[in-house]
Parts: structure tokens; sequence; C-alpha cells
């Protein structure tokens, strides 16, 4: 009875529910420390979710994100700014919240089948966070009125150099910690 039944009739051990749990924790704690730079803060949410997807793969990555978005939806203070609820879930830069679900398929995808190429990962981060973009702009521009151009000069562009490194951080030292983890755990 310590197995859970997901897609396709695989089962899930003890070990990976705990790591999905660990990783959902991991993000709730890096998560909510942000930096206000106008309606979209900066936060370490995506970088969390990168170290999530080259730790526990595609599926495990993203569920561990989606519990996450659980936890801050029903009032646990785990979004930026140690905020949560629907309000934030629903406001102006839930489109992010939400777009982070993509990106961790996009990028876990291509993460799993080309974790020895590291350009193809790098190149998944960035295509899934471009769609992260996507998301969380029109969103915005919907919520609070700001055209198309202010909404990119709010939510992406001062954001995209931070965003480069955070995905060269998960990049160099992602696959490390995966190797270090499975040598420990025996796998």
């Amino acid at each position: 009875m310590s197995e859970t039944t997901v897609k396709r009739g695989r089962r899930l051990s003890v070990k990976q529910i705990t790591l999905m749990g660990m990783m959902a924790a991991v993000i709730c704690v890096l998560a909510p420390f942000s930096v206000p730079i106008g309606p979209v803060p900066i936060s370490l949410t995506n970088l969390a979710i990168y170290f999530a997807l080259y730790l526990l793969g595609m599926v495990q990555g993203t569920v561990s994100y989606v519990i996450y978005l659980l936890i801050g939806l029903i009032g646990i203070p785990v979004f930026s700014g140690f905020t949560s609820g629907p309000e934030k879930l629903f406001g102006p830069t839930g489109g992010y919240l939400i777009g982070f679900i993509p990106m961790a398929v996009i990028a876990g995808y291509l993460i799993d089948r080309h974790r020895s190429n590291r350009m193809i990962c790098l190149g998944g981060m960035f295509l899934g966070t471009v769609v992260c973009y996507g998301f969380g702009t029109l969103w915005l521009t919907r919520q609070s009125g700001l055209d198309l151009r202010a909404s990119l000069f709010a939510g992406v562009i001062p954001f995209i150099p931070g965003d480069l490194i955070k995905m060269l951080l998960a990049m160099a030292f992602g696959p490390q910690i995966r190797r270090r983890l499975k040598k420990v755990s025996g796998n």
C-alpha cells in the first residue's frame, strides 16, 4: 500500500512522493522571497522549478509545482511577497503563476530527453520561459488595463537577464545535485 498509481499504470514509490513533497516545499520556501520592481516582482520561483525538473523529471517536477500552487491557493503565504489565496492567483500576476505549468512541461520534456545536451536543456528552459512570459503578459494586460507594450516592460523585459542567470545556474548545478542524490539513495 506504499505506492500510488499514476498514468499508464506506473506506480510512485514512497521515495518519489517524498521527493515531490520536498521539492514543493523548496518552491514554497524560495518563491515568497521577492524584489518588488513593479506589478510583477522578481522571485526565485522559476529557479526552484528548474531544479525540480532536473531532480525529478518533467512529470514529478511539474506535480511539485502544482502542489505549491494549491498550497498558495488555500491561503498559505507561499507566493511572492508572502501572499496567497485566489486573489493572488487570479490577480494581475496570476498568468505568470499559471504560465509556470507549461514552462515546467516544456523545459522538463527537453531536459528528460536530452539530459546530456546542455544546449537543448537550456533551450527547453528558454522556450518554456517564453511561453510563461506569454501567459503572464496576456493576463497582466487583461487584468491591469495596461497595453501590451507596458505589460512587456512591466513583466518581461526587466526579467530576461535574471531568468537567463537562473537557467544557467540550474543547468550547472541541477545535474550535479541529481547525480549526488542518486548516489546517496543508491539509484
